[in-house]
């Protein structure tokens, strides 16, 4: 059942939107439990930083259908569990400061990258560690899986510095409150185009490896890949489109503090 492209796709669907909703939930539901409550979600989240080392490792040797998927979940926790330590505040910059209105581009540019620096470091040192490793293994789904969302992720936030249409940030945390201010509201910027052509293309590599895959645990790998693409190409194409996305997930929140007066 877990190998036909169908029922892939329709499960890498579901994981992307209970992932992403899980995340949020554990963030916003810490904003409200003190100033150590983020420290100590991610303190205690952090086996699966590890689990994700072991299933990732365990399955470079591995190239069947459960290999794929253990593969593909492990990547899945090694980013969930990074992006969780960037929401909560824990790994993210050396700028927690907001940016005053009217500096220059490039003091803007330099201002928004000491607010990610260190989470961008650990993304890229993480994806190449994973490269290195995986290099002439049998299975390299985790890579790949993990290499999609860190370029996918490094071209959002390029495209949120530009500036785009439509920014969600109901669903910051509270330590990542001077982010938005750092993002720019317009129509689009010169990158979005290629952006979304090179999302566009990869996915289409994905889906010709698909129909050419010859064993089921290939089929199963690019399908993953091809729907993990599409997904980062919507998340583009919604920075400029007004719908409301958020809806998808604003359902798991808790509910506001009430400011006391």
């Amino acid at each position: 059942m877990f190998a036909s492209p169908w029922i892939v796709a329709l499960c890498a669907m579901f994981v992307w939107w209970f992932a992403t909703g899980a995340i949020l939930c554990i963030v916003k539901n810490a904003d409200r439990r003190g100033p150590h409550a983020h420290l100590r979600s991610v303190i205690l989240t952090a086996p699966a930083f590890f689990v994700g080392i072991y299933g990732f490792s365990s399955t470079l040797t591995q190239p069947s259908v459960a290999g794929v998927w253990i593969a593909f979940g492990s990547a899945l926790l090694l980013w969930g569990w990074i992006e969780h330590a960037f929401l909560a505040g824990v790994i993210t910059g050396p700028n927690s400061y907001v940016c005053p209105k009217g500096c220059p581009e490039w003091e803007r540019f330099f201002r928004a990258w000491g607010t990610i620096a260190y989470h961008e470091m650990l993304l890229l040192t993480v994806v190449i560690v994973m490269g290195i490793t995986a290099w002439g293994a049998e299975n390299k789904f985790g890579f790949w899986t993990f290499a999609v969302l860190f370029v996918a992720r490094i071209s959002a936030k390029l495209n949120l510095f530009l500036g785009v249409k439509k920014i969600n940030t109901e669903f910051l945390p509270e330590p990542l409150a001077h982010l938005p201010s750092h993002f720019r509201i317009r129509p689009i910027n010169w990158l979005f185009p290629y952006s979304v052509t090179a999302l566009t293309f990869a996915m289409t590599c994905w889906i010709e490896r698909l129909y050419a895959a010859d064993t089921a645990a290939a089929a199963v790998g690019f399908t993953l890949l091809a729907v993990f693409t599409a997904l980062a190409l919507l998340e583009h194409w919604l920075m400029v489109v007004p719908l409301p996305d958020e809806k998808l997930w604003r359902w798991l929140m808790p509910a506001a503090k009430e400011k006391q007066g």
